[in-house]
């Protein structure tokens, strides 16, 4: 009986041992230190597979299409007819010809309408990729964003229609809604929280947190072996809530966006960037 006890006794001080080396190993700091080798061990572009998506968007842009059959590099995306770099770093904008704030993605497909009368269902219907199914759209923001890379985010609000949506956006950020009771700032409003193994950025104050999280899309997903960009990640983030799928390219989530940036304005872009 002594010796039954004694054994007992000898293993619950094991699995404690084991217990503190477990809750040790598992602290914030060391997971952090973990995820930081993790990141820059997959960071090197030449391992990067979201520079395929901005090599296939290269050949997209200049490829003639539609029943004009041109090519979309007379495409206004707000520094003038074709010119790219910077472009991202501005949007989303107000465009006068369109009378609206829009985003990238918004303004391609507006480009790709207006400019090349194309059929756009097609390239709506692969916005997200999927194995075995190229989107278009993030082929061309993966190329886009890229001109851009190195430099910082400014985003523009000296139209009316800018500030309205920044407005809205703001709201968005904050409205809890659904059956989760849910909003964006429910995860991103304190600093330090966590979801499993992944850092949740406190988006509510502007600065580093939403200057680094803003600068790093669009990016590549191991997780999911797929290029994503903004339109995505709030789409992923509303499906995670629970609540309806927002509608592809609306603007409620191109004012939400723009609020996004405006957090992180002034960081420096780096993207295609790749992430777990």
């Amino acid at each position: 009986m002594a010796n039954r006890v004694m054994r007992l006794v000898a293993l619950l001080a094991l699995l404690g041992t084991g217990a503190a080396a477990w809750a040790q190993q598992a602290s914030p700091v060391d997971t952090e230190k973990e995820l930081e080798k993790y990141r820059a061990m997959i960071n090197d572009p030449m391992s990067n597979p979201g520079y395929l998506n901005v090599d296939r968007g290269e050949v997209l842009w200049a490829t003639p299409r539609g029943a004009k059959n041109v090519s979309l590099e007379t495409c206004d995306l707000g520094m003038g007819p074709g010119k790219l770099e910077g472009a991202y770093a501005r949007l989303p904008r107000y465009f006068a010809d369109a009378d609206k704030v829009m985003d990238l993605e918004q303004r391609l497909l507006w480009c790709m309408q207006k400019i090349q009368d194309l059929d756009t269902a097609d390239i709506i219907r692969r916005r997200f990729g999927a194995p075995g199914r190229i989107s278009d759209m993030e082929d061309l923001v993966a190329f886009i964003a890229n001109k851009s890379s190195g430099m910082r985010y400014e985003a523009p609000l000296a139209h009316a229609k800018e500030q309205e949506a920044y407005a809205i956006g703001e709201a968005l950020f904050y409205r809890r809604s659904d059956i989760m009771d849910f909003s964006c700032a429910t995860c991103h409003s304190e600093d330090g929280r966590r979801i499993r193994l992944q850092a949740l950025p406190n988006l509510v104050k502007a600065g580093k947190n939403a200057q680094d999280t803003m600068g790093s899309w669009p990016t590549y997903r191991v997780s999911q072996s797929q290029t994503r960009t903004m339109q995505h990640r709030l789409w992923d983030c509303y499906r995670q809530m629970r609540a309806p799928e927002p509608v592809y390219l609306s603007d409620g989530l191109t004012a939400l966006t723009l609020f996004l940036v405006k957090q992180g304005e002034g960081g420096e872009i780096n993207v295609p960037s790749i992430k777990r």
